[in-house]
């Protein structure tokens, strides 16, 4: 059996279509069609049902998706655990970050490239909702997210923990510059983020518990365009403080969140149990760089 065809259909099943997948893949759409066909004749019968432009799984497409994800998370520990035969000289490392991390992280991936220029360094933006999936699953070995994560199995170390505050529209600012509470944006639209990111989900579940469901008028994965909508009278936002202050004062307004008060605990996670000797080596760095302390969740 060929590992790219499971790889493939896996990233077909993901990208929910064979145009998306052969994107992600660098790959024509011919070569992934005739990859998973192959598979398909190989283990007997259809995994995949072509919907217009979307796939749906059959019921032994299910099957062969959960065991293909897991066979394709041993083989990449098996090359990484060979070329730790080498010790550091070589090796790869894959880590997800989010937008909105890499102020952080910059300078721990700055620190590591120059002390094991060996190790492939691999770095890919989504959201933290999907990186938490991707480092269960294997696919990444190590993910920045907001913690606590939602996926269970992961140990994760506290990379910054800031409060959330309120951006507003330079002209529909309160005339107060105090605190504002939650319940109070109620009748005003909102710029939030994709619905893959945990942020959105920890700004939805607030605002429902305050007594309101938010009336969603744009979304974005980049905060920076988010504060350009909120600039352009879109709606409000919610941002954690430092990300906030880099917007431009003269356009937008930023007061503090209370009732309640709501913080950003940005961390990374990673899989309970094995971790390779260029994980170790990366949370070293991070260790030292944030000075926090690892933990379980």
């Amino acid at each position: 059996m060929d590992i790219r065809a499971l790889r493939y259909f896996v990233e077909v099943v993901r990208q929910n279509g064979f145009t998306r997948a052969a994107e992600t893949l660098h790959v024509t759409q011919p070569t992934i069609s005739k990859m998973v066909k192959s598979l398909e004749d190989e283990l007997g019968g259809p995994l995949l049902l072509r919907e217009g432009r979307t796939v749906r799984l059959t019921d032994a497409g299910e099957v062969v998706f959960a065991r293909s994800q897991a066979v394709l998370a041993e083989v990449a520990r098996l090359r990484q655990e060979v070329a730790e035969v080498d010790g550091m000289a070589r090796g790869e490392l894959k880590v997800g970050i989010p937008p909105m991390a890499g102020r952080y992280l910059a300078p721990v991936i700055g620190a590591y490239r120059r002390q094991y220029p060996g190790v492939k360094l691999r770095l890919g933006e989504q959201g933290g909702r999907a990186l938490e999936e991707g480092v269960a699953a294997g696919e990444l070995d190590l993910g920045v997210t907001v913690l606590p994560a939602a996926v269970a199995g992961l140990a994760s170390l506290t990379v910054t923990r800031q409060a959330l505050v309120a951006v507003f529209p330079g002209e529909r600012a309160p005339r107060k510059a105090g605190p504002v509470r939650l319940a109070d944006l109620a009748g005003l639209p909102f710029v939030m983020y994709e619905d893959d990111f945990v942020l959105y989900r920890v700004i939805l579940d607030a605002c429902e518990a305050a007594g309101f469901t938010p009336q969603i008028a744009g979304q974005s994965r980049h905060w920076d365009f988010i504060g350009e909508l909120v600039a352009a009278d879109v709606g409000v936002a919610i941002l954690p403080a430092p990300i906030a202050g880099q917007l431009d004062p003269a356009r937008v307004a930023i007061r503090p969140l209370v009732a309640p008060q709501l913080t950003w605990e940005l961390g990374l996670v990673w899989r309970e149990g094995y971790l390779s000797r260029a994980a170790r080596a990366w949370l070293a760095c991070c260790e030292q760089a944030f000075g926090t302390a690892r933990r379980s969740v």
